[in-house]
């Protein structure tokens, strides 16, 4: 009886685990499905990313894009047709809100510049002008560094890849999840279908503004010397106390 007692209190726990488990998913996959819809809904919005809050009641969404009154639409029927729809999709009781916030620095969201790029690219503009406009108009807004891939049927029949950087780029550690900013588009052209990666290496800001306030962990400040006192007359300091 303990042994079946003790059985029955490591599923419990185990369920436990498991119900937490799928909380997290779930909610991981909510916001994939949500990133991927508005992605393809307000890609000509200059669309730059979603910030999902949810509570027992409501769920709030936060949109950041470069063209808020085009994503709210005329008298913001735009943006209730969109609530809709996702209040239909997702199949909960909670009260879904949607808000929109302005992306200030759309040339430091990669994003906002992977999609310049496709335009640029369907248009028919050089992959190679095209890549260095991109490049060249992300370092002038101050960024750290910058990263542009393009691969496929860039010319002929021949896949290739074509990368194109500028200034520091980090790769690996802790520090690339909260200092580098990615973002991977495809392009569908006559001759097939090129890939395009854009990464972001941004600054240090202490205000969060334009990039992380924590610092790196390789930089070093040195503080500047302490103002002392000149002594204006001899004295002696007593040890033995």
């Amino acid at each position: 009886a303990r042994s079946l007692l003790i059985t029955r209190a490591s599923k419990m726990a185990n369920t436990g685990r498991m119900s937490l488990k799928r909380k997290f998913v779930q909610a991981g996959v909510f916001k994939a499905e949500l990133d991927e819809f508005l992605r393809r809904e307000l890609a000509e919005d200059g669309y730059s990313g979603v910030k999902v809050r949810s509570n027992e009641r409501r769920t709030e969404i936060i949109i950041s894009a470069t063209k808020t009154q085009a994503v709210l639409g005329d008298q913001s029927r735009r943006i209730r047709e969109l609530t809709s729809l996702i209040q239909k999709r997702t199949h909960s009781n909670k009260t879904i809100e949607l808000f929109v916030e302005k992306m200030m620095a759309r040339s430091l969201s990669a994003t906002t510049q992977a999609e310049s790029l496709r335009y640029k690219l369907t248009g028919g503009l050089p992959v190679r002008k095209a890549c260095y406009s991109v490049l060249r108009f992300i370092m002038e807004s101050g960024a750290r560094g910058a990263e542009v891939v393009v691969s496929g049927k860039i010319k002929g029949q021949r896949a290739k890849s074509m990368k194109f950087a500028d200034g520091l780029m980090l790769h690996s550690g802790d520090p690339i999840n909260y200092y580098i900013d990615r973002a991977v588009r495809h392009v569908r052209l006559p001759q097939g279908i090129l890939g395009i990666r854009v990464k972001i290496m941004l600054n240090h800001d202490p205000t969060g503004a334009t990039g992380p306030r924590k610092p790196l962990p390789d930089v070093v400040s040195i503080l500047g010397a302490k103002e002392e006192v000149a002594p204006t007359a001899p004295y002696s300091v007593d040890k033995a106390q």
